[in-house]
């Protein structure tokens, strides 16, 4: 007798599936798991983004979830492949009383190793767009459908505070499912936070993980684009998605009404005070808090410019000056080159040891397969491979990233050799696995390459490596190695605090402190410390403080997770029962 092929595993294990949860037979559904397993729901069960590890994990969230979430309609969709030795893979659909969801299972003999449930779009409150889009007709009643600012009466359902890719990708996604919804930032122009970077600052990533929501780059588009460009592609998005966008309007603060259970929010918009009143508010001013500039002492006495890497605008001017650039991330790195290129007499200061990846191996071996003009050609979307890459739990990831970075580290061995003999510290985590940039994402420590550091391995640009910064001086900066650094310019590329800060300032401690720590998931790396929680720490889901939402990232995370995000708002405010499974424990380690 042949053994099963790929097509009769999945569906034997699909069936298998959907009768032990038709019947409410958790034990059968948890029997279905390896003894290694994963079950990673993006809202679908648990109206929240939760990993589960292990079967108890699964028994319990089923127990719980399983009368509400009612799902059904199981049903297997594309072809179901070997990826790997004996590991089965395939996607499928299926409902739950309130939504259409989508899911993907791997299976190891039979038995699931890894599987993902994702809510797709609420029944009977869809986004209107194609047969579901407004007509646009003019009547006496006008095209509004959910009112507009400056309307009387009109309020906001859901505040977004931030208006980069962050707040105006939520911000068109509850506008498209009807959300009554106000972004405001302190800038005056959707797109400013990008302008006002420094001069030689480009995307990282490629153009093909960096669309927004319904509105792709054109097939025009460079790779990597420039700040500038960026900011008016932001702009324009704003205004054709039709935002309700308040520009120079700074958040003063937000108080939350328990009884009410809506928020005060105080606005300052061109210098005048608004309040408005909506039911949740989320946070989207970015990953991080303030700048971190380091206490150095002496810092008063120095005659010359200091300033932060978010101060910088660009070299010019500084031709023939002495400039020192403390820090060796992306910025740090970006500044060195700007600066030289402008034929300044530049020196990094390397404190500790950096993480790099060469931008075209970022876009090739790294992402290539999901995100690249040969995914395109070969008919992948990035909502397919946004999707494809939510499979894979967090957990799993370093034992990936390792094999990927050894690979790496082989085929470059020529470009980080060239790093080391120069004196540049290199680390890929302390398991070789690529750690944090897997994890975390721009973590600090780490870089992505776009040509500059060649200009470190030349000597082009001044290296000082495994130091500190001891005193400063009038006209230098100190080591604690005894150097003396001549400076015209300081330029402190050191990273920013955590977006707790952010929470603390707007909300008040007591919010930041009911919440705990932003970003990060427990991995036990610097800067993320346990315990481990699976998920990023209250990013784009439920948090302990009611109507409170944070959502933050690369314009990649924000297209993908702004659909999460929306839906549960889009929910709250159709009166849809929401009952969440699995709010997080709150953790302030810092």
């Amino acid at each position: 007798m042949s053994a099963p092929t790929h097509e009769e595993q999945r569906r034997a294990w699909l069936d298998a599936f959907a009768s032990a949860l038709e019947r409410r037979d958790v034990d059968a559904a948890a029997s279905l798991f390896a003894d290694e397993c994963y079950w990673r729901d993006l809202v679908a069960f648990t109206w929240n983004l939760v990993t589960l590890e292990g079967r108890d994990a699964v028994a319990a969230m089923l127990t719980a979830t399983l009368p509400a979430a009612s799902p059904r309609g199981w049903a297997a969709e594309g072809d179901a492949i070997e990826s790997a030795e004996g590991v089965v893979e395939g996607r499928f659909n299926f409902e739950t009383g309130a939504a259409r969801c989508k899911g993907h299972v791997r299976l190891r003999g039979g038995r699931c190793w890894t599987l993902t449930t994702t809510m797709d779009e609420l029944i009977g409150h869809e986004e209107r767009r194609g047969r579901r889009r407004e007509t646009g007709r003019c009547t006496a009643a006008g095209t509004k459908s959910v009112g507009e600012v400056g309307d009387p009466g009109w309020q906001p359902y859901c505040l977004v505070v931030g208006g980069g890719q962050g707040g105006i990708t939520v911000g068109a996604r509850l506008g498209v499912l009807g959300v009554p919804v106000l972004v405001v930032d302190r800038l005056e122009r959707p797109g400013d936070a990008w302008r006002r970077r420094y001069a030689c600052l480009v995307t990282h990533d490629p153009v093909h993980a960096d669309h927004l929501p319904y509105m792709p780059f054109p097939d025009h588009w460079p790779v990597f684009s420039t700040k500038d460009r960026m900011g008016d592609w932001l702009e324009a998005y704003a205004t054709v998605m039709g935002l309700n966008y308040w520009g120079s309007t700074e958040c003063r603060n937000a108080v939350y009404d328990e009884e009410g259970q809506r928020w005060t929010v105080t606005l300052n918009r061109e210098g005048k005070e608004v309040k408005v009143y909506p039911t949740h508010v989320v946070l989207a001013t970015g990953l991080s808090g303030a700048p971190k500039v380091p206490e150095v002492p002496g810092a008063a006495t120095f005659v010359g410019l200091q300033q932060h890497s978010s101060e910088f605008s660009s070299g010019k001017g500084w031709e023939g000056k002495r400039c020192v650039v403390v820090g060796a991330g992306n910025s740090a790195l970006d500044i060195c080159g700007d600066l030289w290129a402008h034929g300044a007499q530049v020196t990094m200061v390397q404190r500790s040891a950096t993480l790099v990846v060469q931008s075209q191996t970022l876009t090739g071996r790294m992402l290539g397969k999901w995100y690249s003009e040969e995914a395109v050609e070969a008919g992948v979307t990035h909502e397919m491979a946004d999707f494809a890459q939510s499979t894979v739990p967090y957990r799993l990831m370093p034992a990936r990233s390792k094999v990927l970075f050894d690979e790496i580290r082989a085929a470059n061995a020529e470009f980080y050799d060239g790093l080391s003999k120069a004196g540049f510290l290199l680390t890929f985590g302390p398991d070789g696995s690529g750690m944090p940039m897997r994890y975390l994402r721009r973590a600090a420590g780490s870089l992505i390459d776009t040509g500059n550091s060649e200009l470190i391995a030349s000597g082009k640009v001044r290296l000082k490596s495994g130091v500190e910064i001891s005193n400063a001086e009038a006209d230098a900066l100190v080591l604690n190695d005894g150097t003396r650094l001549p400076a015209d310019l300081v330029v402190y590329a050191t990273g920013y605090g955590n977006m707790s800060e952010v929470v603390a300032k707007l909300l008040g401690q007591g919010v930041a402190d009911r919440i705990g720590r932003v970003w990060g998931m427990g991995s036990g790396l610097d800067g993320d410390p346990g315990p481990w929680e699976g998920e990023l720490r209250n990013m784009w889901k439920p948090t302990r403080q009611p109507g409170l939402w944070i959502h933050a990232g690369m314009l990649a995370l924000s297209r993908t997770y702004s659909r999460y995000l929306a839906l549960q708002i889009k929910a709250r405010f159709e009166g849809i029962p929401t009952p969440v499974y699995g709010l997080a424990e709150v953790h302030h380690k810092r």
